[in-house]
């Protein structure tokens, strides 16, 4: 990969340098010196805090000719210093227009002004008096200002392209215009622009900070978009009140990183904005596509460079269907178990069943769901006995799981089953010809259709319903017997990824459950995945390995949500999974199960699109009535073609 921009990626950066109030010179020598370490770092387009220039606490030194004279060639410095850099940069000044002063943001490149940005809803709180020296951008008359012999566009509603970034357009507004009932924002934003710099001067009090970053955070959620917000260094005065340099970036609902406060240094955030996914995201959302632009923009395309730099500094999880913060702990998997238990009791409350069949393998997905129907039971009031576990011993199975699968019914309360299919299984044989000692595909799904037979028929003969235990990963791998495993009443696991589902129960032994039934979840945990269709070792352990065949999970999902929740092409999944897996997986290692995962998503969406009724449980969901519409004879070569030639 020759640049992060070919990966659709951005570098931008959000700044708060030391001031010295009414200082002109000292204050773009410092927005200098730190463009200067920006640019060292490739950062792409910087945004500074409002008024940076002259500082934002001048006060009535903004009615002072000399200030604003002064102000106005920091700005021509500045322009002349951007000469062949490969940086845009914004910052804030007090600027004069037929005769009238403006708060506004300018955005510099390569020895022009490309736009002037001048602030619409002014700040009249009481500590700050902006109407007292500045005029809104609703009073502009002239859209157009000469500023050293240059004619630049003096208005709000400029959308900058950047065409060496697909699709990567940004626009600016300043600190009070975020804060406003209907910020300028939405409209640049349905205008096309995907990142959004916010140049701020905002105060703080116990309670704002928190306050602000919600905001941004709900905000960029809003526009779909990258939020780079900038604030005001802790050096304003402090006569009425104090600033922190607060930094935030953030992207479609999430911040992405925020720097500390209150210390008297130049500091900046750095970070790889994906305007692809952004991108994509707002195509997906059609009430965002239905949006309507209004037509007084202006469009500017800036003509920078793609990035020298190939490696991104997004941060990359190995997992992340898992939430970073472990303070989320509780409340995720809380969530998610109350999502399967109210799904399963809307059911049985339609069906006026009160008894359900779930085949226990003493695995991870018959474990899970078996704990979130014991809570779906419990909110109803229901007995545990009307809970019918059945393991069903095959050719594979091993004495652990079936141990584990045994007293962990018994420690619940549930009524339990053993069924040995063995023999049905052989006089199956024996009826279609298949010799025994033939351990192929027909070997193993004999098991997996016997079982399900049996638990349907168990359902009709006690009035139950059959509960699928199939997990999202293996939806997507395709990774279930069809008419086998494949099928059931309800699906219980549908919507959550191998990798969930073992973190929930690391959940449940960790803080839910203790004692006995705290040890098999923990030995569930540690036994490797395994459909137990073949014959075990001779030591009597498992020797079908579920990982060995399809590849790690934790790199099935990696795959699975970029391909499907950021919509990334394979080369950029195989670049971000180089970058997380570095440590653990050699290149050709990750390309291979990545090819592999491609061919089964394709291969296996017949199954999909037969699959049982489940529950959506985030925001990646397979079920092919409602999240993931696809055709089963779609053709996989574009994508397999997109990993050919990367070494």
């Amino acid at each position: 990969m020759k640049s992060i921009n070919d990966l659709g990626l951005i570098r931008v950066a959000s700044v708060s340098t030391k001031v010295a109030i009414a200082d002109t010179d000292y204050n773009t020598n410092e927005i200098i010196k730190t463009t200067n370490q920006l640019i060292e770092n490739k950062v792409q387009v910087a945004v500074f805090p409002e008024l940076s220039i002259t500082a934002y606490t001048c006060g009535d030194l903004f009615l002072q000719k000399l200030l604003i004279d002064r102000a106005l060639s920091s700005l021509i410095k500045i322009k002349n210093y951007s000469i062949g850099k490969e940086i845009v940069i914004i910052v804030g000044l007090p600027l004069s227009h037929q005769s009238k002063l403006y708060n506004v943001a300018a955005v510099i490149f390569n020895g022009s002004i490309l736009g002037i940005i001048p602030k619409q809803y002014l700040c009249n709180h009481k500590e700050f008096y902006e109407k007292r020296w500045f005029s809104s951008s609703t009073e502009i008359s002239d859209n157009q200002i000469i500023i050293d012999n240059e004619l630049v566009l003096f208005t709000q509603n400029i959308i900058f392209r950047i065409p060496s970034v697909s699709n990567a357009n940004f626009a600016v507004e300043i600190c009070e215009d975020l804060w406003a009932i209907s910020p300028p924002s939405i409209s640049h934003s349905v205008a096309g622009a995907n990142i959004i710099f916010n140049l701020s001067a905002s105060n703080e009090y116990i309670g704002k900070h928190q306050y602000r970053k919600d905001l941004i955070k709900i905000h960029s959620s809003k526009i779909i978009g990258a939020y780079i917000y900038s604030s005001a260094s802790s050096l304003e005065s402090t006569s009425d009140t104090i600033f922190s340099g607060s930094l935030l970036i953030a992207e479609s609902g999430k911040i992405l990183l925020e720097s500390d406060r209150f210390n008297f240094e130049s500091k900046y955030l750095i970070y790889d904005i994906d305007v692809n996914y952004l991108n994509q995201e707002r195509i997906k959302n059609k009430t965002f596509a239905s949006s309507i632009a209004n037509n007084n923009y202006y469009y500017t395309d800036i003509d920078l460079n793609k990035s020298e730099t190939s490696v991104t500094n997004r941060k990359i999880s190995k997992t992340p269907f898992i939430p970073d913060k472990i303070e989320e702990i509780n409340y995720v998997c809380q969530e998610i178990t109350d999502i399967q238990a109210n799904g399963l009791i809307r059911r049985l409350l339609h069906t006026n069943i009160s008894k359900v069949i779930l085949g226990l393998s003493g695995g991870l997905d018959s474990t899970l769901a078996l704990l979130s129907i014991i809570k779906a039971f419990d909110k109803m009031n229901l007995k545990h006995n009307n809970i019918v576990c059945v393991t069903m011993p095959g050719f594979g199975t091993t004495t652990k799981t079936k141990t584990n699968a045994t007293e962990l019914a018994k420690l619940l309360g549930v009524t339990f089953l053993e069924i040995d299919i063995r023999q049905s299984v052989n006089q199956h044989f024996k009826d279609i010809g298949h010799s025994i000692d033939k351990l192929d595909i027909t070997y193993e799904n004999a098991q997996a259709r016997m079982r399900t037979l049996i638990l349907m028929d168990i359902a009709n003969q006690k009035n139950g319903l059959v509960i699928g235990t199939g997990d999202l990963s293996e939806i997507a791998l395709g990774w279930s017997t069809y008419n086998g495993d494949q099928m059931s009443m309800y699906g219980l696991n549908s919507g959550i990824p191998k990798t969930l589902i073992r973190y929930i129960i690391e959940w449940y032994y960790s803080l839910v459950y203790s004692g006995k039934i705290s040890e098999i979840l923990k030995d569930i945990v540690n036994t490797p995945i395994s459909p137990e269709l073949l014959p075990s070792d001779s030591s009597g352990e498992i020797s079908q390995w579920t990982e060995k065949a399809i590849g790690p999970y934790i790199l099935n999902d990696f795959f699975l949500y970029h391909f499907i929740r950021n919509y990334y092409e394979p080369k950029k999944i195989l670049e971000f999974a180089r970058i997380a897996f570095k440590t653990d997986y050699t290149d050709n290692e990750i390309k291979y199960w990545l090819k592999n995962f491609i061919k089964r998503f394709f291969s296996q969406q017949f199954k999909r699109n037969t699959s049982p009724d489940g529950i959506k449980v985030g925001s990646v969901s397979l079920s092919q009535r409602a999240d993931w519409k696809m055709p089963s004879e779609a053709s996989m070569n574009n994508w397999i073609e997109d990993l050919e030639g990367i070494e």
